[in-house]
């Protein structure tokens, strides 16, 4: 249990949502420090200017009383630190049981899907607090704690049913696409997760409307659907978009609440933003605050982040399942209507790329160049039966790219550069960047 008169010691603090969490929890007054891998992250920047300490991994980070450990959820019995903790008969409590206790404590509302987490806890973290005082998770490394809140918004990760942990007042539900079939069986064993969630939801569970496998889950919570539909209890209309972002109006039931603005693009930003309208409409706040938060949410981290560079427009997206592609794809045409598209792309695990391969392929072969790079191995899994070169042969206009070839790049003109992907496909931008 988190406690005010010890140190909250994070193992991994690095991790994305660990800290998020930890800079939650610093602004509510905890002692927070923690431990992590030598090498830079972006998170690690935040942690820093907030004064908590971060340290390489070391036995002797452990101390035998005085601290609460926080365990990541990557991190098992080879690492130093988890296997002091079991030397000493220490227990730890992990990520999910540490945002469990805050959810506890607030109205509650997470978020949670295959697709859009990031980016509708973000929109929703921003309407709630420009209405009420909000501390809030979100998955880009964001997190922030206010004293005497009134609202916790938090992103909810399905991966090995980490959202599980959870039992929260609300629940935007956003798609269950199948994902992480290094981890669920199938998309049964994936949908069975997503109804465990439903079930654990206490007042009410908002879902989009169109996708059937939400809309066959039950729950004892009120349930309400958002989209494009008529049927919906929260439908979008009057949709106009533009190089500037997009507006639209909202019904509920057929009866208009307002009219709204966004600086964002995509068919899948009208949805978070619809259902982000839902929670806060259910939750009485004030149709100014929800407009004036929605007008005023710039994105997250890695979310369609834009920069001009060189002559270049170049767009770094998170976008590494089909669905998350498309919509980034139909974002950046709305935004760059006049030209052409090049997509730089490293797929995400083997296990992923051999599960959509012919997805992958289908939606590449619509941009206008494709650059595959290597396929990303993560710590669960180094090897596959798939590689990038199987991907392009089966792509008109595409190569592999990598680091030793990242100048093909500078070749391409009148064009905006994506560069998506969920691992380290970074490091490809900074080169090309460094070449600019």
């Amino acid at each position: 249990m988190l406690d005010k008169n010890k140190q909250i010691w994070f193992i991994g603090i690095k991790g994305t949502g660990m800290a998020s969490l930890a800079l939650l929890l610093n602004d509510l007054g905890y002692n927070v420090a923690g431990s992590d891998i030598e090498k830079y992250t972006f998170t690690q920047t935040p942690l820093a200017e907030a004064g908590i300490k971060v340290t390489k991994f070391a036995a002797n980070n452990i101390k035998d009383t005085g601290q609460v450990i926080v365990k990541g959820n990557a991190f098992k019995d080879d690492n130093i630190e988890v296997n002091t903790c079991q030397e000493k008969n220490l227990s730890w409590q992990s990520y999910p049981d540490t945002v469990e206790e805050i959810i506890k404590l607030h109205t509650s509302i997470g978020v949670s899907g295959t697709h859009g987490k990031t980016s509708t806890t973000g929109l929703l973290a921003q309407v709630l607090k420009t209405a009420a005082p909000t501390s809030y998770l979100i998955g880009d490394g964001e997190g922030k704690g206010v004293k005497d809140s009134r609202f916790f918004a938090y992103e909810a990760d399905e991966y090995r049913r980490h959202f599980l942990a959870y039992h929260p007042d609300y629940q935007i539900m956003t798609n269950i696409d199948f994902d992480h079939p290094d981890y669920f069986k199938d998309q049964a064993d994936y949908t069975a997760a997503f109804q465990t969630a439903a079930d654990q939801t206490q007042k009410g569970l908002f879902v989009w409307g169109a996708d059937e496998r939400l809309q066959k889950l039950h729950t004892n919570a009120h349930k309400y659907t958002y989209g494009f539909n008529r049927n919906d209890d929260f439908q979008a209309v009057d949709i106009r978009r533009s190089t500037a972002g997009s507006s639209f109006s909202v019904l509920h039931h057929g009866e208009k609440i307002g009219q709204f603005s966004i600086h964002l693009y995509g068919d899948h930003n009208i949805l978070n933003a619809t259902a982000v309208i839902a929670v806060a409409y259910t939750e009485n706040i004030p149709l100014a605050a929800i407009q004036k938060g929605l007008l005023t949410y710039k994105g997250a981290k890695r979310r369609f982040s834009e920069k001009d560079l060189g002559g270049f427009s170049i767009i770094d997206d998170y976008a590494h399942h089909p669905t998350e592609m498309r919509a980034t794809i139909q974002a950046t045409r709305q935004k760059f209507p006049d030209k052409n598209l090049v997509v730089v792309f490293q797929p995400h695990t083997f296990t992923r790329t051999k599960k959509y391969a012919n997805e992958f392929i289908d939606i590449l072969c619509g941009v206008d160049k494709a650059y595959i790079t290597p396929i990303y191995a993560s710590a669960r899994e180094s090897s596959g039966a798939i590689s990038s070169e199987d991907l392009v042969a089966k792509i008109p206009n595409a190569e592999v790219i990598d680091l030793d070839n990242i100048a093909d790049l500078t070749k391409v003109k009148d064009c905006v550069i994506v560069f998506m992907g969920a691992g380290d496909i970074q490091k490809y931008e900074a080169a090309f960047e460094k070449l600019l």
